[in-house]
C-alpha cells in the first residue's frame, strides 16, 4: 500500500513540474513575442509621437519617449490645406488604387484558376515567370512601361497610367496567392458539379469563387496597398501635380535648406490611417486567406 502511494505521489509530481515547465515556457514565448512586436511597431510609435512634438524639441540633444509640450499644429496643417491639400491627395489615390483593385482582381482571379487547376503544357513555366516578376524592382520595369504609355497617351492628365502600371506589377502577386489557394480546394467540387450539368465557366462562378472568397480578400487588399503607397509609378505617369497620389505630398515639406519633421510625421500618420482600418475591419478574411492558400503549393 506504501508502494502504491509513494508511486502515485512521484507521478503527482512530476506532472506537477511537467505543468509548471509548460507554463513557464509559455509565459517566455509571450514575453518574447511581446518584445517582438515592439521592436516592429516602436517605428510606427515615433511616427505618431514625433508629429505632436515641436521642431526645437525633435532636434533637441536628450530624446524623450512623449512629447513635453504637445502641439497639433501639424495636424491642423494637414486639414486646412494650407501646405498641402490631403484631401485631393486622398481622392486621387483611392481613385488610382480601387482602379487597381478591380482590374489586378478582374484578370488575376481566372488566370489563377487556371494555372491552379488544369494542366497544360508550360504551366509550370507561367508560374516561375510570375514568380521573378516579384523580384524585379519598379525602376527596372519604369522605362519600357513609359515607352508603351507615351504612345497609347496614357501619360500627363490621366489615372490610367498609374492604374495599369500598378496593375502590372500586382498582378502576378494577386495570381500566386489565388493560385495557392485554388489548388487547395477538393476536385470533388468540380467533378460534383459536373455531373449536376455545370460547365466549367458556371462552376468557377457559382461555386468555386464564393468559396475562395477568403483568398480573393487577400489579393484584393494587397493589391490596393500596393497602389495606395506606390510613389514612383504616380510620380512618372502623371504630370498634373494635382492629380498625383498621396504620397506625392511628402515633397511638400521637403526643403533645400530646411524639414518640416514634425509636419512630414504627421503627414505619415494620417495618410496610413486607411491601410489600418482596413487590417482592423478585414482581419479575419485576411489570416484566414494567407492560412489555408499555405497548405498546399
Amino acid at each position: 500500500m506504501g508502494i502504491l502511494q509513494s508511486s502515485a505521489k512521484r507521478t503527482s509530481n512530476t506532472r506537477t513540474m511537467q505543468t509548471s515547465a509548460k507554463s513557464k515556457a509559455q509565459w517566455m514565448l509571450n514575453i518574447i513575442g511581446i518584445m517582438i512586436v515592439a521592436v516592429f511597431l516602436f517605428p510606427l510609435y515615433w511616427l505618431v509621437i514625433t508629429s505632436f512634438k515641436t521642431e526645437s524639441e525633435i532636434f533637441a540633444h536628450h530624446i524623450t519617449l512623449l512629447p513635453q509640450h504637445w502641439t497639433f499644429q501639424a495636424y491642423s496643417d494637414q486639414l486646412d490645406g494650407s501646405s498641402y491639400n490631403i484631401l485631393l491627395g486622398f481622392r486621387n489615390s483611392a481613385i488610382i488604387a480601387f482602379g487597381t483593385l478591380i482590374i489586378s482582381t478582374v484578370l488575376s482571379i481566372p488566370a489563377a484558376y487556371g494555372v491552379a487547376r488544369f494542366k497544360f503544357p508550360g504551366v509550370n513555366v507561367i508560374v516561375l515567370l510570375f514568380l521573378v516578376t516579384q523580384m524585379l524592382p519598379s525602376s527596372l520595369i519604369l522605362t519600357p512601361l513609359f515607352i508603351q504609355f507615351k504612345h497609347l497617351g496614357l501619360i500627363g492628365n490621366t489615372y490610367w497610367g498609374a492604374i495599369l502600371a500598378n496593375a502590372t506589377a500586382g498582378i502576378p502577386f494577386s495570381v500566386i496567392i489565388l493560385r495557392t489557394y485554388f489548388a487547395t480546394l477538393p476536385k470533388e467540387l468540380e467533378e460534383s458539379a459536373k455531373i449536376d450539368g455545370c460547365s466549367v465557366l458556371t462552376t468557377f462562378l457559382r461555386i468555386m469563387i464564393p468559396i475562395a472568397i477568403p483568398g480573393v480578400v487577400v489579393a484584393m487588399v494587397f493589391s490596393f496597398l500596393f497602389a495606395w503607397g506606390d510613389l514612383i509609378f504616380g510620380m512618372t505617369f502623371i504630370g498634373s501635380e494635382s492629380m498625383r497620389p498621396i504620397t506625392a505630398g511628402i515633397y511638400n515639406f521637403l526643403g533645400f535648406q530646411s524639414t518640416s519633421w514634425n509636419n512630414i510625421m504627421a503627414f505619415g500618420t494620417v495618410s496610413i490611417l486607411p491601410v489600418v482600418l482596413i487590417f482592423i475591419f478585414i482581419q479575419r478574411f485576411i489570416v484566414s486567406g494567407l492560412t489555408n492558400g499555405a497548405v498546399k503549393g
